[in-house]
């Protein structure tokens, strides 16, 4: 079977959803309307900066967990790794193990010791022994890269998924969608600060488990229950044959493709231990106790998540042909919500479109709550680290620093906005893949110096953070995933120098190594009495916020 126009496609989703268009509407409306109302009510109990930055540190470990759950499973989690699967088998399942290694590094190593150590942002820990001002201008510099570069997903997975619904096939069109998620972020932080941010990040995060549990089971039960009949039909449909389940369709086609492979494991693994909008959520609970639990909880709740993506991904390959993802999508981020469709009787049934309504707002609500959580981030480290500590030198009161930190939200978001639109085409799996490796890059290896090496000096904190950052970004910008490709972001021109699409091979080993080389080149000697404070603080909580 030749697959079809992308037009036809499009078209054909379109008059699909057409026929049930004020049902979709509502479903979307509802969802707004009721985190708004959440956002408004939290916004109320916003008094002060521990309310704006840590939700007054009020959080249960079980409700923390539940949020970063909400928080991590984003757009790239629902859309691109079931595209991901649907299109490529087994390496597209990848993603999915990756993400959720990546989870015991955190655990392990971050979750409780940066609790113990920092107040607000991540910059808290780094500057605590060093130079206050260079190290927080470069923790907030990196904070703020790294969200952007993860809001970029969330912008394209907005874009894709509201098209698809409202049967939008103009650029123009996905542009202002794009615009209007952002605008909803902007209201989101502004408003609610952390305390509504975590509220919709958990009613987010509720929903998606619903959700992707109805369709797992829906999927299951239209093959009886057989997995082996579920990957069998899934092989013989994708036209690779056995191939489709075994590894090699994406990452073993050639040298440089293996070596692709072990860069995205890389940053997968280390990448989420890294996070600015995860590390933050570690203070909003009351003790070191709770933060460890927070995570517990967030662990199994992602894993089952993440279990599931495996029948969503090899479920919409069994019931779509390749054809038809990749014409509604190029990268594939709409094979959930197009299996969703088909599994409840195709577009032209009231069941179709009613699973592609319910699917279609759990996943736009999963991208407003991330996307709110990664807005966040980046604005409270402008506002606490660079305005706060930097520009105003510590003198800064709680209303400005708070000011500060609206005002960021609304010159971030318009960033957002503006790349967003041009990464609308890109696999979100793919672009979320490259935020962890800018974080495991630049923000990784200095929080692992700065809580267990002792000689660790600002000079070595610099060179790791801006090193790493520089390498990462810049490997990005001269790879397949801007130019070169037609699946690129600016498909005819052509300075993919890098070919890998992953930097994460390169530079997170490099960022460790700046790291310790700025620090043994250094003439800075390093304060023990202050590095014996933090080893202290982080490991008992002595003192901790």
């Amino acid at each position: 079977m030749s697959p079809a126009h992308p037009a036809v496609i499009e078209l054909a989703a379109a008059s699909d959803a057409s026929e049930h268009r004020t049902l979709i509407i509502s479903l979307f409306a509802a969802f707004v309307v009721a985190t708004l109302f959440i956002t408004v009510w939290a916004g109320r109990q916003t008094k002060s900066a521990a309310d704006f930055y840590a939700g007054g540190r009020q959080f249960t470990g079980f409700q923390n967990g539940l949020a970063i759950s909400g928080d991590y499973m984003s757009a790239a989690s629902f859309l691109g790794i079931a595209g991901a699967i649907a299109l490529f088998g087994y390496d597209g399942f990848l993603y999915s193990i990756g993400f959720l290694v990546a989870w015991l590094v955190a655990l392990l190593l971050v979750a409780e010791p940066l609790r113990n150590s920092g107040r607000y942002t991540m910059g808290d820990v780094l500057a605590y022994r060093m130079r206050q001002r260079p190290v927080r201008t470069a923790a907030g510099t990196s904070t703020i890269v790294v969200s952007i570069f993860y809001l970029l997903a969330q912008m394209a997975g907005a874009g894709v998924l509201v098209s698809l619904l409202l049967g939008i096939t103009s650029d123009a069109g996905k542009i202002l969608i794009v615009a209007l998620v952002g605008v909803l972020m902007i209201v989101y932080v502004t408003i609610g600060g952390m305390k509504g941010t975590t509220w919709v990040q958990m009613v987010k995060a509720v929903l998606l488990i619903t959700g992707t549990i109805l369709i797992t089971f829906l999927i299951l039960l239209k093959f009886n229950f057989n997995v082996s009949d579920l990957l069998g039909t899934a092989a013989s449909n994708s036209g690779k044959g056995s191939a489709f389940l075994e590894p090699g369709l994406k990452y073993g086609a050639s040298g440089t493709s293996k070596l692709d492979f072990i860069s995205l494991g890389i940053a997968l693994v280390l990448g989420t231990a890294g996070l600015p909008h995860i590390l933050i959520r570690f203070y909003t609970v009351p003790t070191a106790k709770a933060a460890r639990k927070s995570v517990n909880w967030a662990i199994g709740i992602i894993g089952a998540f993440y279990l599931m993506t495996i029948v969503l991904g090899f479920g919409a390959a069994a019931l779509l042909k390749p054809g038809e993802i990749i014409a509604s999508n190029k990268a594939g981020n709409t094979a959930a919500p197009l299996a969703a469709m088909e599994i409840g009787g195709g577009g032209d049934s009231t069941g179709g479109a009613i699973l592609l309504a319910v699917i279609s707002a759990v996943a736009f609500a999963t991208i407003l709550a991330v996307v709110a959580g990664l807005t966040l981030a980046s604005s409270s480290s402008f506002a606490h680290d660079i305005y706060a500590n930097v520009i105003r030198k510590g003198k800064a009161t709680e209303k400005e620093e708070m000011k500060a930190a609206r005002w960021s939200t609304v010159f971030i978001g318009i960033v957002s906005i503006a790349l967003g639109a041009m990464a609308r085409d890109l696999n979100v799996a793919g672009l979320v893949a490259l935020a962890f490796a800018v974080a495991a890059s630049a923000n990784l290896p200095t929080i692992l110096y700065s809580l267990f090496w002792k000689r660790f000096t600002t000079q070595g904190a610099l060179w790791s953070i801006y090193g790493g950052l520089i390498a990462a970004v810049g490997l990005v910008l001269f790879s397949p995933v801007v130019s070169g490709k037609p699946s690129s972001m600016f498909p005819d021109a052509n300075f993919d120098f890098f070919p890998l699409e992953n930097p994460g091979l390169i530079s997170i080993p490099l960022g460790f190594l700046l790291g310790w080389l700025g620090s043994i080149l250094s003439k800075e000697e390093p304060d023990k009495g202050k590095y014996a404070e933090l080893e202290v603080k982080s490991l008992t909580g002595v003192g901790a916020h």
